[in-house]
């Protein structure tokens, strides 16, 4: 029997394609390419509606089609979840990587013989020097890791069982309902937030001089948020601070490289 591979992210899935070919196998990866940790999700699963608005809101890309990728994405999990192939969902411990999971457990909460997966952890962060070893609720994604270490963990994957799938699909419903702006994942529990969090971090590291929006998001998405913040994500929250003149932006406000903030109340210097 044919097996596929769910992964959160298209990094992840290079990663573990690469695992799986130095292992001389030709599994199917499946990337799912969406952070559920952000935006909304009430009415995510009956259309694609709901999380394309979202990402088009957020994304600087004008050339994605994000309403064809996120009708894509739920024809093919439709269609795995009615096939008959072993699935492996391969997740860490951060907030979108156990969203994921939940997802597909919904998914195929009427086939759960066929469910197994890989848990990963910063145990399995082999690099000292990886900058998830700094955080202090240890979130990991599976695109942290490197194919060597995803290829030790093939022989891994294990069944989930009937029950584990059942509650884990019920707290997807549980958090579609809840409809936060953010979620963070700690203690084995997911609790909302919103997007005023990233905003105050944001805030607190802009000054009066002109400084590097790179220098401020690479603190922000290191902060103890006890999810994963992308760098789009961070763009996007410092757009829409300058849009309510809560911040100042010089250069292209769609990149990063030529990109500079300063606080928006006082005149910025020139230094």
């Amino acid at each position: 029997m044919s097996t596929i591979h769910f992964t959160n992210g298209d990094v992840a899935a290079e990663s573990l394609r690469t695992a799986l070919a130095q292992a001389g196998r030709d599994d199917r990866v499946q990337a799912l390419r969406d952070d559920l940790a952000v935006g909304p999700l009430r009415g995510v699963d009956d259309g694609p509606t709901v999380r394309a608005d979202f990402w088009e809101r957020v994304s600087a890309d004008t050339r994605r089609d994000f309403l064809r990728e996120f009708r894509d994405q739920a024809a093919a999990l439709n269609s795995i979840a009615n096939g008959t192939a072993n699935l492996v969902v391969w997740h860490g411990e951060s907030a979108s990587d156990q969203l994921m999971l939940r997802r597909v457990c919904y998914y195929l909460r009427n086939s759960p013989q066929r469910l197994n997966e890989v848990r990963l952890s910063i145990a399995d962060l082999t690099d000292p020097l990886a900058w998830a070893h700094t955080r202090k609720d240890r979130a990991t994604s599976v695109g942290m890791f490197a194919p060597d270490v995803l290829q030790a963990r093939l022989p891994d994957a294990a069944p989930i069982s009937v029950l584990r799938i059942s509650r884990l699909a019920l707290e997807w419903q549980e958090v579609k309902h809840a409809n936060g702006e953010t979620r963070r994942w700690r203690d084995n529990t997911f609790t909302s937030s919103s997007f005023a969090e990233l905003d105050a971090l944001i805030l607190e590291r802009v000054t009066e001089d002109w400084q590097p929006t790179a220098r401020v998001a690479a603190e922000v998405m290191v902060a103890e948020l006890w999810f994963l913040v992308s760098d789009s994500i961070v763009l996007w929250r410092m757009r829409e601070l300058a849009a309510r003149r809560r911040i100042r932006l010089r250069g292209d406000a769609n990149a990063w490289r030529s990109l500079e903030l300063c606080a928006a109340l006082i005149p910025c210097s020139h230094r």
